[in-house]
């Protein structure tokens, strides 16, 4: 699902977006299929009791199990599937939470450096964590970032060819001026 346009200002496009890495829902999706597995398990057990006693236990075996399901597997999905990383050509945006939201919008211009950190099993799932440093105190880490070596590059290019950077060149001037006490290059004498 894309970034909505109607959030972002005029001249504004995005970069780069996306969820965290699917490899936080390796562990729900684990525990998806133990509590099916025991919740079958169980019923199959429940059938042989007597009378009223199956009826009961399926119906308690039934409940625990969706329980354990929207705790363990639901919540973490929605939770994935509501979390955004977004690098527009103006800011850095992350977004999260459903019933509580939280978000962050950094602009290209405030960031001082972008550096990712990714150990082994991050490098084995092509994702790694983002730290980047702006003119707040903290450096600001967000993790499970898929391809986080190329989204660190695309970072480090949009801040720095950001054409209103105080440091790049301006629309009519294509390249930096000559440090002082020098004539233009055109102009030098042989």
């Amino acid at each position: 699902m894309a970034y909505p346009d109607d959030l972002l200002s005029e001249n504004e496009h995005v970069v780069v977006h996306s969820h965290p890495h699917f490899k936080m829902l390796i562990f729900p999706f684990l525990a998806l299929i133990v509590t099916l597995g025991a919740g079958i398990w169980l019923a199959v057990i429940a059938k042989d009791a007597t009378a009223p006693w199956d009826l009961i236990s399926e119906i308690a075996i039934a409940a625990v199990g969706l329980g354990l399901v929207v705790w363990l597997f639901l919540a973490p999905f929605v939770r994935w599937r509501t979390t955004h990383f977004i690098v527009t050509t103006d800011r850095l945006i992350a977004r999260e939470g459903v019933l509580k939201r939280t978000g962050i919008d950094i602009p290209l211009s405030r960031i001082n450096s972008v550096q990712f950190e990714h150990g082994l099993l991050d490098r084995v799932f092509g994702c790694g964590t983002l730290v980047i440093e702006s003119a707040s105190d903290e450096p600001l880490k967000f993790d499970d970032i898929p391809k986080v070596e190329r989204v660190h590059t695309v970072i480090y290019r949009e801040v720095n060819d950001n054409p209103y950077d105080d440091f790049a060149p301006g629309p009519q001037q294509t390249e930096p001026l000559p440090p002082q006490g020098h004539p233009p290059r055109g102009n030098r004498r042989r």
